[in-house]
């Protein structure tokens, strides 16, 4: 049985890690949210799962080669101590319940990392690479 998988940092469409590099080529299924809190973690996000936040992500249909090689680049450890843990959970795609796998990150990483509110990783990376404006004089 092929997995869905709900991807939500660089692994999203435009990512450092788009999750098009992988084969056999995963399937875009839509876009959806997830309850939860990002944090940044400097070149790549970590979602907390749960509370009134809400956070942007793609799910994609993926063959289980691909899901071995997604737990591999998120460290996921059978006891639960790698830098993420997989979940499953329902996500809401076009009017549609989707069970995803879902990559949290382990609750000791987070300590002392920024909050992105928005809760879109693609946007909050956009925003803080755009070039300052300089003032006219």
């Amino acid at each position: 049985m092929m997995p869905h998988v709900f991807v939500y940092g660089t692994l999203r469409r435009g990512g450092r890690n788009d999750i098009a590099r992988y084969r056999p080529l995963p399937v875009w299924v839509g876009e959806g949210f997830i309850a939860g809190t990002l944090h940044d973690l400097g070149a790549y996000p970590g979602v907390v799962l749960g509370g009134a936040g809400r956070v942007k992500g793609e799910v994609y249909l993926v063959q289980p080669a691909v899901e071995a090689a997604l737990d591999a680049l998120e460290e996921v450890a059978d006891d639960d101590l790698g830098e993420y843990i997989k979940r499953r959970l329902r996500v809401q795609v076009d009017g549609q319940e989707i069970d995803c796998l879902v990559y949290e990150i382990h609750p000791s990483r987070i300590a002392g990392r920024s909050l992105i509110a928005s809760g879109d990783w693609i946007a909050h990376v956009a925003l803080n690479s755009a070039p300052f404006s300089q003032p006219r004089d």
